[in-house]
């Protein structure tokens, strides 16, 4: 009998985004904290005779040649060069261009799942040196750990402990929002201001790193909140109202749109949760949970 492998590839919400100057080749250096949260796409990967194939239901991710988790299939095969193909499942639940790395988890799956069908070729290094190739958050989703700091452009990863499993309430405005077309508003409201980048952006040294949700409270920020609200209307509109649910933070989650809150008793987040959920369409606010490790791997009977 033929196995197949599958699963559910998480989001993730940026505790912390600060945005440093360009570097020489154009890429600004930024200082992050990613939190898996479980808000998952489904991934499923089986062997097939030749090629990739994907199969997408959900969310429109356009065509296949941009679908990360199709770029990630086709990378894995050039670089392992087994006999036969793959054929990938995708069902979509973390919607496109939000800030969520949604995307990136699901050309993370991808790989990890490819990787155990063919026995394990490639070692935990390789893995991540073929992530980072597709995008600098498919790394954090290859590994070891939830939670992790960023630096540099966001490439140079350190795994954090786990915090406890913390309720989250996430907002998802009907929003489409460019990763590069948000650096660009930031990169033109500094220069209006005549200043560089964030203060604290970017430092040499490893930065101290919040080790407990009151302290994380304390230290959450994010740079493009400084310019996304006021281009997108949705936004602002998501975050005043977050807020307003008294959580123990409120932000935005990379360059948007989605906007999290993160409670410290789960009542006070089905509370927000019941309290939003009439005020926007039907999937818009979502109630889940931090992640303290990663979902399991399944295994299943192929067709």
């Amino acid at each position: 009998m033929e196995w197949a492998l599958r699963f559910e590839a998480p989001a993730k919400v940026n505790l912390l985004l600060t945005v440093g100057e360009r570097d020489t080749a154009g890429y600004h250096r930024v200082e992050t904290i990613m939190q898996a949260v479980d808000l998952c796409d489904l991934v499923e990967v089986r062997r097939t005779e030749r090629g990739v194939d994907l199969a997408c239901r959900g969310t429109d991710v356009g065509p296949d040649e941009k679908n990360l988790a199709y770029r990630a299939a086709r990378a894995f095969l050039r670089e392992v060069r087994p006999e036969g193909g793959v054929h990938v499942s995708l069902t979509k639940r973390v919607p496109s261009g939000a800030g969520l790395g949604g995307g990136s988890s699901d050309a993370a799956a991808v790989l990890r799942l490819a990787n155990r069908l063919w026995g394990r070729p490639l070692d935990s290094s390789s893995l991540a040196e073929l992530g980072a190739a597709l995008g600098v958050d498919v790394s954090f989703f290859l590994g070891p750990g939830t939670r992790a700091l960023g630096e540099d452009r966001g490439d140079r990863l350190t795994p954090l402990p786990p915090l406890p499993e913390a309720s989250v309430v996430l907002v998802l405005p009907p929003v489409h929002v460019s990763t590069a077309e948000a650096y660009g508003w930031l990169d033109a409201a500094r220069a209006h201001a005549g200043g560089g980048g964030s203060p604290g952006s970017a430092r040499a040294s490893v930065p101290e790193v919040p080790a407990c949700w009151d302290a994380v409270a304390k230290a959450a920020e994010n740079d493009f909140e400084t310019v996304v609200p006021a281009a997108v209307p949705e936004v602002a509109r998501a975050l005043k109202e977050l807020r307003e649910t008294d959580p123990s933070l409120a932000l935005l989650s990379g360059s948007g749109g989605a906007c999290f809150a993160v409670y410290r008793a789960p009542a006070r987040a089905r509370a927000a949760f019941g309290r939003l959920r009439p005020k926007w369409p039907d999937g818009s606010v979502v109630l889940t949970r931090t992640l303290s490790t990663w979902p399991a791997v399944r295994r299943f009977a192929g067709t």
